[in-house]
């Protein structure tokens, strides 16, 4: 990709993340580059591209960070440090963790269906890893890791609302995984 391109998705990415697809234009994005509108299409087909674009950055950079946690490592070692990926994308990569959050929904055709499997790819590794808890012992036999995955993901994809890109999330990461682990209600007794 040109670097004039990675500028235009990267430019949309943004406008998308601040305004919504729908409330962006592809005169929006002309005028954020400082350029007409017409030149816009010899970069792009159309504004649905570039929301293409930044979906694929957004699947990549989140597939990429679940990449990196390593098969062999325990359990909660492993769930660590996906959330601690995951809330680094978010902060990192603000805008794209954005739209792969929050505008996929406005994809059409064959796009939609590429972001949907991509998005339950990325749910499914999550799924396993827990399941993979369970059955080797790590976790306890009665958990769903259904319901464990999508209470993880759903909270730490709404991060792209409140994360601020100074946020040392590791640490964040770490409180999290503690309060999952450890529970709200601890070793507290009624009072």
């Amino acid at each position: 990709m040109s670097a004039r391109r990675e500028e235009l998705v990267r430019t949309a990415a943004r406008l998308f993340a601040e305004r919504g697809y729908h409330g962006t234009s592809m005169g929006d994005i002309a005028a954020a580059m400082g350029v007409q509108k017409g030149s816009l299409y010899s970069l792009t087909s159309s504004k649905q591209a570039l929301l293409v674009e930044a979906m694929r950055e957004g699947a990549s950079a989140f597939h990429a960070a679940l990449d990196g946690v390593p098969e062999d490592a325990p359990a909660l070692e492993r769930i660590g440090a996906a959330l601690r990926g995951h809330l680094r994308v978010v902060a990192g990569q603000l805008e794209f963790a954005t739209v792969f959050t929050r505008e996929w929904r406005f994809l059409e055709g064959d796009a939609l269906a590429e972001v949907r499997e991509q998005r339950r790819r990325y749910e499914e590794r999550w799924r396993t890893m827990f399941r993979e808890g369970v059955e080797r012992g790590e976790l306890r036999q009665d958990l769903d890791a259904d319901a464990a995955a999508l209470l993880v993901l759903s909270s730490a994809n709404w991060a792209y609302t409140w994360l601020r890109p100074e946020t040392d999330t590791a640490a964040l990461a770490d409180r999290f995984l503690s309060i999952l682990v450890d529970g709200v209600r601890g070793f507290a007794t009624p009072g």
